[in-house]
């Protein structure tokens, strides 16, 4: 998993409520031949595309310089809905590697950790900000994330802070999942099993 540690991008307003895993990905993407790696250009494939397969100009991620936003500024109860990981797939190989929203479907949420993209839950005013502040000139006027901080610099330097557990923090900034993660207290299960052992040795015991 590619670590998270400090991201500097190009932020694409999509301030939309309720936007859930069904817009993110149509259901049909997941089965069949598509495969993970193909999945990006189908993100958002309803808003994205006219009924004849052409680009809707008007959808912000078919406009430059949002085409290379690495940023979602969202809208409340974002990635509500079905329980598909592929929607976190979709908008990683659209290029999105964060998402800053009022609030996130469970689900989704929890699936954007285990796939190294981070959810950022900030204040619906502040993400309003951020937008208008990009939205002037969204190549330059570009917003930071600091997760070893846990804040996020707007373009005009203003700061907002925003808590990730700590563990799923270390993961991200480590580029671990969750096997890996457990894998670096290897030492620790170890010293904890010769303990048991030593303690409880009858659980140990090995029928013949």
């Amino acid at each position: 998993m590619e670590k998270f540690t400090l991201l500097r991008a190009v932020a694409a307003p999509l301030i939309r409520e309720n936007i859930d895993t069904d817009i993110v990905i149509r259901i049909e993407r997941l089965v069949g031949a598509t495969s993970k790696s193909a999945l990006g250009r189908h993100a958002f494939e309803s808003w994205r595309y006219r009924a004849d397969g052409s680009e809707n100009p008007d959808f912000v991620l078919n406009r430059a310089p949002y085409r290379q936003a690495q940023i979602l500024l969202a809208g409340r109860n974002f990635g509500c809905g079905s329980s598909r990981e592929g929607a976190v797939w979709a908008i990683q190989q659209q290029g999105i590697r964060a998402v800053l929203a009022p609030s996130f479907g469970d689900i989704f949420f929890n699936n954007c950790f285990q796939n190294g993209v981070l959810p950022v839950t900030i204040a619906e005013a502040t993400i309003q900000a951020i937008a208008a502040q990009v939205e002037t000139d969204p190549a330059k006027n570009l917003v930071t994330i600091d997760l070893a901080r846990e804040v996020v610099t707007a373009p005009d330097g203003s700061e907002t802070a925003f808590h990730v557990d700590r563990l799923r923090r270390e993961a991200l900034l480590e580029g671990l999942d969750d096997i890996a993660l457990t894998q670096k207290r290897s030492a620790d299960m170890a010293a904890f099993e010769a303990r048991d052992r030593a303690r409880r040795p009858w659980i140990y015991a090995v029928e013949t």
